[in-house]
């Protein structure tokens, strides 16, 4: 089956999908070509770490405006989502805009995502945040400079800055992404240290592929002839 995400102007890809890419490029391969999910305990505990941000809504404080589960999107990235929590600075005018259909005035924004555990080592997390801020950009006329993670294990809340070098990495991470899909072509497995923790762990069975490639090379090894 083609994948939703593949021909020219078909649907916005996910912005959970760079976060998956820049995890595994085979995980996100088996998830938006394949169309295959999975569920481990990590998921579960990720879904529970959301619980209190996937409702639309929105609270104030510290002077600032917090909106839950804002639909976010980027007709020139292709690109859409729902943000976890977005922070923002209002007008006092444009407080009733909230509660209707008309798109408030947004002065500042930062966006804030939720993770269940604590910072890896990968880049994925801040690559996520990064596509919210330049769907942000888009959508309301502004520059987003910075925004946040936190992590509900250790209960602490990272900045993170969206400088050059971040913003490149997910505008490569994005064209990566769509020639992937586009491409229809899912990397080979590989065994890496993530995989452990991976959902798609028993569809992708990246032992056996280890198993494989080392008896091919054994195999070969055993017949190539010795001068």
């Amino acid at each position: 089956m083609p994948s939703p995400f593949s021909a020219a102007g078909s649907n916005p890809l996910p912005l959970s999908a760079l976060n998956d890419f820049l995890f595994c490029p085979r995980r996100a391969g088996l998830k938006f070509i394949e169309g295959l999910r999975g569920e481990n305990e990590h998921t579960v505990i990720g879904d529970l770490a959301h619980e209190n941000v996937d409702f639309p809504g929105y609270e104030q404080r510290a002077g600032w405006t917090l909106l839950r589960a804002l639909p976010l999107f980027s007709d020139k990235l292709g690109l859409s989502g729902k943000a976890d929590l977005i922070e923002v600075h209002l007008d006092e005018s444009q407080m009733a805009n909230l509660k209707s259909e008309i798109r408030p005035v947004v002065r500042e924004a930062r966006p804030v995502e939720y993770k269940k555990g604590p910072k890896r080592r990968f880049d994925n997390d801040e690559v996520q945040l990064c596509a919210q801020a330049l769907c942000l950009e888009e959508m309301f006329g502004i520059t987003v400079p910075a925004g946040a993670i936190f992590y509900a294990q250790s209960e602490r809340r990272a900045e993170v800055i969206f400088d050059e070098a971040l913003r490149q990495l997910t505008l490569s991470a994005i064209s990566n992404l769509k020639s992937l899909i586009s491409n229809a072509a899912i990397p080979a497995a590989e065994l890496k240290p993530q995989c452990e923790g991976c959902s798609l762990h028993e569809v992708c069975l990246p032992e056996l592929a280890r198993s494989a490639s080392a008896w091919r090379a054994a195999e070969t090894r055993l017949f190539t002839p010795v001068d």
